[in-house]
């Protein structure tokens, strides 16, 4: 494709019964526009073509949300453990508050709010985990890797096992290269992109939707805070993973 030609897209639509077979093409365009044709179907999917497909903006978008450590206004704790569920119990709730608003609008304007969803749910893990490092006094230890592992081991485990070694009881990060966490983000993005096409057929029905939407929210960030418990109560450092 020549340098500044626009870039071509594919347009399917899924019957509302989500037959495969059901699947057409209705429509093309390019980045600037998208232009479809006349069709009763539902759930229009736009695909597009390599190198801005979805799962490599996803991988793009978890590299930048990892490579800064948030800052945490929380100080070490006495009793850590009790003090770390009490932050994610308040994370989660902010983060099915966020995901459910953002879920509420229908149809074709709800899509466009899936990944801002996605991203403002990110941004309260992500906060999450640095709160719980900071109450367990291990700020210093958490970096990219410890953020990856925290935020996805429950939802993309095959993806980020070669992060971490059990050594007895104890739960280690290894330091992983750029290359590695490239690949390891790559994973996390085919991942999360087929969850965000699932995800789409919950705008169809707004309020049913919103509410399983911020009800996943929850449990998932309840997931991310259990990841980071586990990983912090380590008595050794990450950094010292073989």
């Amino acid at each position: 494709m020549k340098a500044g030609a626009p870039r071509q897209a594919l347009i399917f639509a899924l019957s509302r019964r989500g037959d495969p077979a059901s699947q057409r093409w209705v429509g093309s365009g390019t980045r600037r526009g998208l232009r479809v044709h006349n069709c009763r179907m539902s759930f229009p999917v736009v695909i597009s073509p390599e190198p801005d497909s979805l799962p490599q903006r996803l991988s793009t978008a978890l590299l930048a949300l990892v490579a800064h450590r948030p800052d945490s206004a929380r100080l070490p704790q006495a009793r850590p453990a009790d003090a770390a569920r009490e932050a994610a119990r308040q994370a989660a709730s902010k983060a099915a508050l966020a995901a459910g608003a953002l879920a509420l609008p229908p149809g074709p304007l709800g899509w466009l709010t899936l990944l801002p969803e996605m991203a403002a749910v990110w941004r309260i893990q992500s906060q999450l985990v640095a709160d719980i490092a900071a109450i367990y006094g291990r700020s210093a230890e958490l970096g990219r890797e410890q953020m990856l592992y925290c935020l996805f081991r429950h939802t993309a485990a095959q993806a980020v096992r070669d992060l971490s070694v059990r050594v007895g009881e104890r739960l280690l990060i290894r330091p992983a290269t750029t290359l590695m966490l490239q690949q390891i983000a790559g994973s996390i993005g085919a991942r999360v992109s087929e969850q965000l096409l699932r995800k789409a057929a919950s705008r169809w029905v707004p309020l049913l939707g919103a509410a399983a939407v911020g009800a996943y929210a929850y449990y998932d960030t309840s997931q991310v805070a259990a990841a980071a418990i586990e990983l912090f109560e380590s008595e050794n450092s990450p950094d010292k993973a073989p």
